[in-house]
């Protein structure tokens, strides 16, 4: 069964399904995720006194907010080899890459929610706060950047791929929506470097990234029902 002959069940960047086995690639890419993951927690060592669970059990909101965030970008790395039989050598290694930016962005990542979650805890001077936002929408923006351009190689190989017109609609909402996410990755470093004694408004640049995601689940919505409809 090729892409084409299941043209889709999920949302503009839900996984369609296929056929195949997991491959090698998404096994190591799956063990990479897992380590990242354990790098979130390994700093939290065994209370010893109720104070200790206490403290430990206050970084909790901390680690879900990372957790969530990089599930998502699991989700959208497994949706990409779900929706397309297809490993060609820029898909490798722009994936490998994607994994590199992800251990790369793992420490950031939890530095700044545990910044906005526990800021007693983080140990971190006000003026240093722009520069906080400058790595974390950097490594942001690498990451959905890299998912972008998975998703536009595998357009560029849709005749290859024998994609349906569904699925490569999909695939123009998905290099869309990925662009778009980077692009308030971006936002937020240059409104973190524009305004320094402002900074706190780059953190709010990422409620952004909900729109691209509405208006894609919408159009794919349409274009789906569209077609079962004639």
């Amino acid at each position: 069964m090729t892409s084409s002959e299941n043209p889709g069940r999920g949302g503009a960047l839900g996984a369609i399904g296929r056929h195949r086995d997991v491959s090698r690639l998404e096994g190591f890419s799956d063990a990479v995720f897992g380590f990242a993951v354990t790098l979130l927690v390994v700093s939290l060592a065994v209370p010893r006194t109720f104070d200790d669970l206490v403290t430990s059990l206050s970084g909790v909101p901390a680690f879900a907010a990372s957790f969530a965030l990089l599930a998502y970008i699991w989700y959208a790395q497994y949706a990409f080899f779900r929706n397309y039989d297809f490993e060609d050598a820029w898909v490798v290694i722009l994936n490998l890459v994607l994994l590199f930016v992800v251990l790369v962005y793992v420490y950031p990542l939890k530095f700044l929610y545990a910044a906005v979650f526990n800021p007693s805890q983080a140990a971190m001077r006000p003026e240093q706060t722009p520069l906080l936002f400058v790595i974390y929408g950097v490594g942001f923006a690498s990451v959905f950047a890299l998912l972008m351009l998975l998703y536009v190689r595998a357009y560029r190989a849709r005749v290859t791929l024998n994609l349906s017109p569904l699925v490569i609609y999909q695939t123009r909402a998905a290099i869309w929506v990925y662009a778009t996410t980077a692009a308030v990755g971006i936002l937020s470093v240059v409104i973190a470097l524009l305004l320094p004694e402002q900074a706190g408004l780059a953190g709010f640049a990422y409620f952004l990234i909900a729109v691209p995601s509405a208006v894609a689940g919408t159009l794919v919505g349409r274009r789906r029902r569209a077609i079962r409809d004639t």
